[in-house]
């Protein structure tokens, strides 16, 4: 019996598929263009997944409109903003290389 279970789990996961994800954590310090820390401010953000290379085609684009905090840091999931371009959840992660463009 204690040797039929590790078969038993191993037949049981392999089952398993991997899932994509519905979001990703994004995390940025914002600068003005003198390099000034921009702390307690409201910014807007602009992001692209990009296909291929870092020039490539966007297949997908979306904006947010954070505030950041005293050190001027912003968090932003990936995939909840407001869609300019695209489908987040029709993106073949397995299909890549993909790159961000912020």
């Amino acid at each position: 019996m204690k040797k039929l279970l590790p078969l038993l789990l191993v037949l049981l996961t392999t089952g398993a598929f991997a899932q994509s994800p519905n979001a990703f954590n994004y995390q940025a310090v914002v600068r003005d263009a003198g390099g000034n820390v921009l702390a307690n401010q409201a910014v807007g953000l602009r992001i692209a997944i990009l296909q291929g290379s870092q020039n490539g085609s966007i297949i997908y684009q979306e904006s947010f409109a954070p505030t950041t905090n005293g050190f001027g840091l912003t968090n932003v999931a990936v995939g909840t903003g407001t869609v300019l371009n695209g489908t987040f959840s029709s993106i073949n992660w397995g299909s890549g290389p993909y790159f961000i463009q912020v």
